[in-house]
């Protein structure tokens, strides 16, 4: 069957750019917000214990002067206190007193959760420090770097521009190797908002690919959690923002991703049942998608050939499919790539007896019938015997109410696997009129988009009546 896609991506194959926040929500979005160490934005100038807000510390009243009331709105027209206050800050930032480092990094950091273009831009000229002190004296510090670097990026094209010549892929190609996993997610992070950029693809994947990024990368992700929650879901996301924008991942293929994400989603959906951590499906949805989006290319047939991914995939939609449904049609994206070219998958899936479960999914959301119905055009597709196995299911009384949906692409689905289902096994025609199909086959004679298919259905089940069903013919075959 023809690989399916949605929303003008490729067929079947590439599933776009999307964050964890819209992930959850059904959506596609390539920003997430600049974010803070804590994960909740910070609000005012941080001070340090025991002292009260711009007393002894230069910081306080250079916090104030920043990010006070209104620092917003006159920035927002440029003005001159803001690049003012950005040189004095930069100057308090490089000093050899540790302390006056971290409260300078806590006023940049802070500035850096501003959406106003122009303070992304004032903060050039720290740039360069805040890649060398990326290796500072605390973890503390080397955090709000990293997050302070990731919320610039995601802003300033100029920002990014100003990066890359200044080095950022190989110093963070140096910061992956930290055994901190606080250093860790935010290297995540921060690589996260380059490779959303919209010149990534031409600018900042070549370079990540070049570099010993995508090994780390990998490892990590398929560490599980014992790399930390956090530090799996941002490098699983980079994972699949490269590979959902780059034409050729033969770097990943090389280094054993397919199979080493199928290992992940095996030992993940063997978990499940247990003790599901809170957050997992923001990494359950990045993996699933980075192995639809690789299974999908030419220079992977072949990979990934293991039945009990199959189990895992109903394991993970039975645990999320209540809680977190978006994952229904993640897992559907995955078992249409799988089945697509692939005999392997559609007779595993049968041998399995997993289309019981398969079924089920037919009348879940909008998205998952469409999907649902495509997985069983791709087994309806490799021949009779594929086609008897089906009908022996409760199948056709399955498909009469899809096709009152008000979805065209639903019941233009719906329409093809009953196509394929009549060319293979004609018996099957039958058994339809009998259950009221003709009736419902007419009902789209007028609807232009479906009226030539729907006709050609009706030409086929014109047959002599009395037609033995398509299960009961096939009866001894089974015996």
């Amino acid at each position: 069957m023809r690989s399916w896609s949605c929303s003008g991506v490729c067929r079947g194959v590439r599933r776009t750019g999307s964050d964890r926040s819209a992930a959850s929500a059904g959506l596609c979005r390539m920003r997430r917000p600049s974010r803070s160490l804590s994960g909740q934005p910070r609000c005012g100038v941080p001070v340090t214990k025991g002292m009260s807000r711009g007393a002894l510390c230069p910081c306080g009243w250079v916090g104030e002067l920043v990010c006070g009331p209104g620092w917003e709105l006159t920035a927002a027209f440029g003005s001159p206190r803001l690049d003012g206050s950005i040189r004095t800050l930069t100057g308090l930032f490089t000093s050899s007193l540790a302390d006056l480092q971290l409260e300078a990094a806590r006023c940049l950091h802070e500035l850096s959760h501003s959406s106003v273009p122009t303070v992304a831009e004032a903060c050039l000229p720290v740039t360069s420090y805040l890649l060398t002190y990326l290796s500072g004296h605390s973890l503390e510090f080397t955090e709000l770097c990293l997050y302070t670097l990731g919320n610039l990026v995601v802003e300033s094209e100029a920002v990014r521009k100003q990066l890359l010549p200044q080095g950022i892929i190989p110093v963070l190609a140096s910061c992956i190797q930290s055994p901190h996993e606080a250093v860790l997610e935010g290297v995540g992070y921060v690589l996260s908002q380059l490779l959303q950029a919209k010149e990534a693809p031409t600018e900042i994947i070549p370079l990540v690919l070049d570099s010993v990024l995508p090994q780390h990368m990998l490892q990590l992700v398929c560490s599980g959690l014992k790399a930390g929650m956090g530090v799996a879901v941002e490098f699983a996301w980079c994972l699949h923002y490269i590979i959902c924008r780059h034409k050729d991942n033969v770097v990943l293929l090389a280094l054993g991703a397919v199979p080493a994400l199928t290992s992940l989603l095996l030992d993940l959906a063997s978990e499940i049942p247990q003790d599901a951590p809170e957050g997992l499906e923001l990494l359950v949805c990045p993996v699933l998608r980075c192995l639809s989006n690789l299974l999908a290319q030419t220079d992977c047939q072949g990979q990934g050939q293991d039945g009990r991914l199959l189990i895992a995939l109903f394991l993970i939609l039975q645990c999320f499919l209540q809680q977190h449904p978006f994952l229904v049609q993640e897992c559907l994206w995955l078992l249409n790539n799988l089945t697509a070219d692939d005999p392997f998958f559609c007779s595993a899936l049968l041998s399995l007896d997993l289309l019981p479960a398969l079924l089920q999914l037919l009348t879940c959301s909008q998205m998952a019938t469409v999907l649902a119905l495509t997985v069983l055009c791709n087994i309806a597709e490799k021949g009779p015997f594929q086609c008897q196995r089906l009908l022996c299911q409760p199948l056709l009384p399955r498909l009469l109410p899809l096709l009152t949906l008000p979805d065209p692409e639903a019941v233009g689905q719906c329409l093809e696997l009953l196509h394929l289902l009549f060319l293979h096994c004609p018996e099957a025609a039958a058994d339809f009129t009998r259950h009221g199909g003709h009736q419902a086959l007419e009902q789209h004679q007028s609807t232009p988009e479906l009226q030539e298919r729907a006709q050609a259905l009706l030409d086929m089940v014109r047959q002599p009546p009395g037609a033995p069903s398509a299960c009961q013919a096939t009866l001894p075959a089974f015996s």
